[in-house]
């Protein structure tokens, strides 16, 4: 009987997802990821946009021959075959070999040079549309070749390279959009492996990427939560010695993970400037991003995730089962120890979105206007007292700032409740004027008297200060009668004997002047306002209603 074989086609290659990375800064993860799991120290990364060119190198382990045919462009090879999960003290973060595929396939052709130590540099060249062809002609792997690899391109990258792997990207598709500044941003934060190795170095443009990069983020960072005791340099280095955090809280979680969660100022903080990106609450498994965005898996449509920002490190989720969608660039979304982590991060979000709600109030920012925490009435009030006083702050380089933003915070908690009062105050008033001149209620000599006498008074004040124009839209009678002498005209009883909205208006009326008066009021004060103003409320509803 003839013994049989697997042929492969070339077109495999697009089945398996070679166009699926489509990002440069995906493109980038990958060849930096390999450059880790090649224990590497250093990686430098030169781009030129002009030129749509890219280069990669490391000091990592390099290749032989062997190691370069039959591992790195062998799609599929995995190094953790015989359950190797370590190179060093390091993780390794490739899984299913298919990740170079983005290295293969972004640019129009590739070139490869790798070597170890003491050894001559082997390679060659991918050319893209050569692959194409061959793809299209359904070739097989032993039936196309790469071309011989032109070492002048690689003039300069090669002096003290001892070992390690150096490949070059020319014509990169559809070009390098964003600026190298804010690359440096993304590398800075999405590639955090020194979270795990400091000895591991990434270089942009021969410019060590260093936390530094983060500093625009973490001086608009207002609150942060830190999760099981994490130590993360951004932390320590960036956020907990900013003068610009002003609260932080430590987390506790039953799963075994680590990392913070931050919120910014405002939403517009987030936004990568000159890109689609958003920072977001991200997921890295052994230091490498594998889930952006974890929110959008528990979505809660709560206005404090717009502010929200992080890092949740959970390395179990890579053991040995293959949690990684084809893509490399998520979490396969029905896996039971990913469910569990979105559970737990639930859990913990709702701790998060409180204290967010608390903190902000606390220095006269608007809070999350559907946490129940505060009443819709009190929200309101403190969200217009915050608008208030914000025109009354001097500019950061004054010195009496500081002392300014004492005396409005010390007002806040007042005017949450004189703001609500004055209004309640405005609203009954006004609504009864209304009601008594819909129902033609005649006006008492008590009512006529006291028209008489604010009317008078008010037209001596306006002869003292000039004024001639007219102050009230309506000028009748009702506009100068408060709340005790209009519930007389259409509740008026016997104090002693009954309850009516004459007696609640006579207990309202002392309180109502101070409040009036912008006074603040004490706390029993404050209580006898509400309940008396609850009562009155109650029937004047009752009036209307009828």
């Amino acid at each position: 009987m003839n013994k049989f074989t697997f042929n492969i086609s070339l077109s495999v290659l697009n089945h398996l997802g070679r166009n699926l990375y489509r990002n440069f800064i995906t493109v980038l993860g990958e060849a930096i990821s390999n450059s880790w799991d090649a224990n590497a120290k250093n990686v430098w990364i030169y781009i030129n946009r002009e030129k749509r060119s890219l280069i990669i190198k490391d000091d990592g382990i390099g290749m032989t021959s062997d190691d370069f045919q039959n591992k790195f462009l062998k799609i599929g090879y995995s190094k953790r075959k015989g359950g190797i999960n370590k190179i060093g003290n390091r993780p390794f973060i490739g899984r299913k070999g298919i990740g170079k595929l983005a290295l293969l396939s972004c640019a129009e052709k590739i070139s490869v040079v790798t070597k170890t130590i003491n050894s001559e540099y082997v390679g060659g060249t991918i050319d893209n549309s050569g692959l194409d062809e061959a793809i299209k002609d359904d070739l097989t792997p032993q039936e196309y070749s790469l071309e011989t690899v032109d070492m002048n391109i690689f003039k300069g990258l090669m002096k003290n390279h001892d070992q390690g792997t150096i490949i070059y990207f020319e014509n990169i598709k559809d070009g390098i959009k964003n600026r190298v500044d804010y690359i440096r941003k993304l590398i800075a934060l999405y590639f955090r492996f020194s979270l795990i190795d400091e000895s591991f170095n990434i270089y942009l443009n021969n410019e060590k990427i260093t936390l530094q990069e983060l500093s625009e983020l973490s001086n608009k960072t207002q609150f942060l939560w830190i999760i099981n005791n994490s130590i993360d340099p951004f932390i320590n280095e960036k956020l907990l010695p900013n003068e610009n955090l002003i609260k932080h809280r430590k987390l506790t979680s039953r799963l075994d993970i680590k990392g913070f969660i931050a919120s910014v100022k405002t939403p517009k903080n987030l936004k990568i400037n000159q890109t689609n990106e958003k920072i977001s609450i991200d997921l890295y498994v052994n230091g490498r991003l594998r889930e952006k965005d974890l929110l959008k898996h528990i979505p809660s449509a709560r206005i404090v995730e717009s502010y929200l920002y992080g890092q949740i490190h959970f390395d179990k989720l890579d053991n040995d089962i293959d949690r990684f969608t084809s893509s490399r660039e998520g979490i396969i979304s029905d896996d039971p120890l990913f469910k569990e982590l979105l559970y737990e991060l639930k859990g913990l979000l709702k701790t998060i979105l409180d204290d967010w709600d608390e903190w902000r109030v606390e220095i006269n920012q608007d809070g999350d206007s559907e946490n129940k925490r505060l009443t819709r009435k009190e929200r309101k009030s403190r969200e217009l007292f915050n608008t208030i006083s914000d025109e009354y702050v001097p500019p950061k380089s004054s010195k009496n700032r500081n002392i300014v933003e004492k005396w409005i915070n010390e007002l806040s908690n007042d005017a949450q409740f004189n703001f609500a009062s004055y209004g309640e105050c405005f609203v009954s008033e006004n609504i009864l004027r209304k009601y008594i001149k819909h129902n033609e209620i005649k006006l008492t000599k008590e009512a006529n008297r006291e028209f008489e006498r604010w009317s008078s008074k008010e037209n001596d004040n306006k002869g003292k200060a000039n004024i001639s124009i007219e102050l009230r839209q309506n000028n009748d009678e009702l506009s100068y009668l408060s709340m005790d002498h209009l519930a007389n005209l259409i509740d008026k009883v016997d104090a002693t004997k009954e309850a009516g909205l004459s007696r609640d208006a006579k207990e309202y009326k002392p309180i109502r002047d101070a409040l009036a008066h912008t006074a603040l009021l004490t706390q029993n004060a404050k209580n006898r306002l509400t309940s008396t103003y609850e009562n009155i409320k109650a029937r004047i509803k009752k009036l209307i209603g009828e």
